[in-house]
């Protein structure tokens, strides 16, 4: 797979899967756009993708913020000229559930970022991904398709990641007849900062349960996420659009 001289932004860039993918773009010759909260944390990823021989340009926003998502692509399109691919990775989770009273709260937080933000960037991506023939790739979950292993203080994370897949689709087919695909990644567990990182007690011990939610015994690295990333936002799958590619190690056959 090519990027040679791509521009391809990825939220959610500082850690984790963003961070592992941005530096897979790069090493496939595209100039990256780093989008995450943390300047400190995109500026060693920038480091990483400039040692690379390719440019990165970092751009600090919260995502939960309109007026900070709103200068994503205008200060990408300012640097590079172009767009060619739109990677919205940046997620997060908020507890709450019916009975705990933190329901609606738990809702607004995880929306703003995890649905109204991807929707936000890709409506003021089109017209630059029409002019490339570009494409989008959303990072949801597997917990948009499940319920019983989801905490039940986390069901507004789910939900959100479920609105996610369907907002793939539909943008998918809208954008269809101007050239520009639009696919997700679900992911099931993956061993990176979002569960060292968690509020549900300690990080081994929640290793360990997420590794028997697995039907192969094994947790997913973000490298491994990124591959697939990298395939769906290559010429490669031009003719891949509107999916979900499933990378949970068999999560949901259990």
């Amino acid at each position: 797979m090519s990027f040679a001289n791509k521009v391809v932004i990825v939220t959610g860039a500082s850690s984790g899967i963003g961070a592992a993918t941005a530096l897979m773009f790069a090493k496939e010759g595209a100039n990256v756009a780093l989008v995450a909260r943390t300047q400190a944390k995109l500026a060693a990823v920038a480091k990483h993708v400039e040692a690379l021989g390719r440019k990165a340009l970092v751009i600090q926003a919260d995502l939960s913020k309109e007026a900070d998502t709103a200068t994503v692509i205008s200060k990408t399109i300012k640097y590079y000229g172009k767009l060619d691919v739109l990677v919205n990775n940046a997620g997060m989770a908020s507890e709450g559930c019916l009975l705990d009273g933190k329901a609606l709260q738990a809702y607004d937080d995880v929306m703003k970022t995890n649905v109204r933000a991807v929707i936000q960037l890709t409506s003021l991506a089109a017209p630059y991904l029409i002019q490339t023939k570009g494409n989008v790739v959303n990072v949801s979950s597997v917990a948009e398709m499940i319920t019983c292993k989801i905490p039940t203080t986390f069901m507004l994370y789910a939900v959100s990641k479920a609105a996610l897949g369907h907002f793939t689709r539909c943008a998918a087919l809208e954008l269809a007849l101007s050239g520009v695909r639009v696919n997700s990644v679900s992911p099931g567990p993956v061993e990176n900062e979002f569960i060292t990182n968690n509020k549900l007690g300690n990080a081994d011990d929640l290793l360990g349960k997420l590794v028997g939610f697995t039907a192969v015994g094994y947790i997913a690295k973000n490298d491994e996420i990124g591959r697939v990333i990298l395939f769906l936002a290559s010429d490669e799958a031009r003719s891949i659009t509107g999916s979900t590619y499933i990378i949970d190690n068999g999560c949901l056959l259990k």
